[in-house]
């Protein structure tokens, strides 16, 4: 069932269908991430995560569907209009995605800079409160290449949340790191939420960190949503796919000889989704 409207969503995807070609990658994806909540989005690789993240961003068009995001549907604004919403959101990418000619405080400061038209002493002032909400006051002069992995994480999400948005997107924010730093990552995230009152979509596939922060979990399977509930309700879940996911279990395959033997002749024709069978 689709989502309904409300004042209490900050993003809505209805019915959303992708395709990359002839490939259907997302199936009827329905989807509400609530005011003030952190949702996150997990599944296997293949699963749509990152798909389904492109359409948030607006990256991506839909083959059908509507996302809608902080209440205004992508798919009918202006270039300028797209423009003004993404101030109102923010992005961590999952490697950073720092500027590495430019200093902390400058990529931190870039998007105020950009977008705004506020003087450079009151840009200084935001930038290092925002180094200061990282712990990473005292460290705006130094480049990227000088920071640990888990200092470059918290300088993008500084980045982010230089302009106070209403949404917040992370893809993968632990990956790579050690548990330590990547529960400091959790924590940190936790705090904006609650300090700032934002919205919080992320992206991971790590089970430690998703069951710490997550208010509601979307998991994804083959392009749809499997499930979308509460941490308890997603670790309770009877469904096989679920369970295989939480405990790393793989899952059985049997291969369809006929569909095997089209394969290696190349007929394309009569390879669709799939040869195998789960």
């Amino acid at each position: 069932m689709a989502p309904s409207p409300s004042d209490d969503t900050s993003i809505e995807v209805i019915g959303l269908n992708t395709h990359y070609g002839e490939r259907q990658i997302l199936h009827d994806v329905n989807l509400e991430v609530r005011r003030g909540e952190i949702m996150v989005i997990m599944g296997g690789s293949g699963s749509g995560k990152t798909t389904l993240l492109n359409h948030l961003l607006g990256l991506l068009s839909p083959s059908s569907g509507t996302v809608r995001v902080l209440g205004q549907d992508l798919a009918a604004l202006s270039p300028m209009e797209r423009q003004q919403l993404r101030t109102r959101t923010g992005v961590a990418f999952q490697s950073g995605a720092l500027f590495s000619s430019m200093t902390i405080g400058d990529n931190i400061s870039l998007p105020l800079r950009e977008h705004t038209d506020l003087d450079e002493t009151t840009i200084g002032i935001m930038t290092r409160l925002k180094l200061e909400v990282v712990s990473l006051a005292g460290f705006e002069d130094l480049k990227p290449a000088e920071l640990s992995g888990g200092m470059i994480k918290r300088a993008a999400l500084a980045r982010a949340i230089v302009m106070d948005p209403d949404l917040l997107f992370c893809d993968e924010p632990s990956a790579g790191l050690d548990p330590v730093v990547a529960s400091s990552i959790d924590d940190l995230i936790l705090r904006l939420r609650d300090a700032m009152g934002m919205s919080i979509v992320v992206v991971t596939h790590d089970l430690d960190s998703t069951f710490k922060i997550a208010d509601r979990i979307c998991v994804l399977d083959r392009g749809k949503v499997l499930a979308l509930d509460t941490v308890e309700a997603i670790r309770a879940s009877s469904d096989q796919r679920i369970q295989n996911l939480l405990n790393r279990r793989t899952e059985e395959a049997a291969l369809d000889p006929d569909a095997y033997l089209r394969r290696l002749l190349g007929d394309k024709a009569n390879q669709p989704n799939g040869t195998i069978r789960p």
